[in-house]
């Protein structure tokens, strides 16, 4: 388990395509860390609307230890969900998740990044404004299970040399290794 390594230890981490195969995990985290998790059929549907949406998932060896979705409309790219099994929390793979959604978002003709992030998730927070993002709104009572309100958060000019280097940077703080498989087309 994670749990048993150094918070600075560093893992060899790989971002690859979500595909079916990787639903029985994905499924166990997001019942673990979201209130309302995802049903199967949900990420099935997502998965196959492959020129608008974006899935990974992080893996450690051969175990599926988060994941992330983006959903592409014109020049913006919605971050969907971002998760992390908590035995894995705190060894920067949200950041690794959100550089490659960055990254990946930008390669796909996207200018601006948004999502929204529950008001009382502070640490959350704090990651997506290393990333260039900043508050624009609230959405009461979004989260339906705890009425809680969400901040909805934007970056923008994700596909400027700018904030490539921002990423670039954030990369440099992350110990270890991220290797990308690229989704074929």
């Amino acid at each position: 388990m994670a749990a048993e390594f150094d918070h600075a230890l560093d893992l060899d981490v790989t971002l690859v395509p979500m595909r079916r195969r990787h639903l029985r995990t994905v499924l166990r985290i997001e019942s673990q860390v979201y209130p309302r998790p995802w049903t199967a059929s949900l990420f099935m549907s997502e998965l196959t609307m492959r020129t608008s949406r974006s899935y990974y998932v992080a893996k450690v060896g051969a175990t599926v230890i988060g994941y992330s979705g983006t959903m592409l409309v014109g020049e913006d790219a919605h971050v969907t969900t971002i998760a992390v099994d908590p035995d894995w929390q705190r060894h920067k793979m949200a950041t690794r998740l959100m550089i490659n959604i960055a990254r990946d978002a930008a390669e796909r003709g996207a200018k601006h990044l948004t999502l929204e992030v529950r008001v009382s998730n502070a640490g959350a927070q704090e990651m997506y404004r290393a990333f260039g993002f900043h508050p624009a709104g609230i959405r009461k009572g979004y989260y339906i299970e705890t009425n809680e309100d969400a901040l909805v958060m934007w970056a923008d000019d994700i596909d400027s040399p700018e904030y490539a280097q921002r990423l670039t940077t954030l990369e440099g703080r992350v110990p270890g290794t991220t290797t990308v498989e690229r989704a074929r087309p």
